[in-house]
């Protein structure tokens, strides 16, 4: 599993000129899943995001966590994560889940992410053409890797 990690003053998921996710601050996650992920890996992943310290203190030093700044998150799924451009010049995709079993496991993260204290968790829409519009905090971006 993959997850780029933004921390932002706001941010919104756009579909069709609909919006369909938005927060205010907080983060947004981008969520690359792999055909070898599972609940196990959105568990851990999830525990380490909501408590990352990333957002600052009084004293400016990133000392706190999402949980702390009752910070909001917008999930969007993101498969070209695991885009392969080891070979020519299309990336190829074949380390991305299929649908079928990622579509679960973003369903699953929203639920995680709840589970943990967060209380607003907005979404993209699955297999959709999004647009993502974001104001980046910082900025503070950060790409994790699970380790299962």
């Amino acid at each position: 599993m993959r997850v780029l990690l933004q921390r932002v003053k706001q941010a919104r998921v756009t579909v069709d000129s609909k919006i369909i996710g938005d927060i205010g601050s907080g983060l947004l996650l981008l969520i690359g899943i792999s055909h070898d992920d599972n609940e196990v890996c959105v568990d851990q992943m999830a525990e380490k995001i909501v408590n990352l310290r990333i957002f600052e203190d009084e004293n400016e030093k990133m000392n706190l966590s999402a949980l702390d700044v009752e910070a909001e998150i917008l999930v969007v799924s993101q498969f070209t994560l695991y885009a392969d451009t080891s070979n020519g010049r299309r990336p190829g995709f074949s380390l991305a889940a299929k649908p079928e079993y990622a579509e679960p496991l973003i369903h699953y993260w929203v639920n995680a992410l709840h589970k943990l204290g967060i209380t607003k968790v907005a979404t993209g829409e699955f297999g959709a053409h999004m647009e993502v519009e974001l104001v980046n905090d910082g900025p503070v971006t950060i790409m994790l890797e699970s380790d299962v």
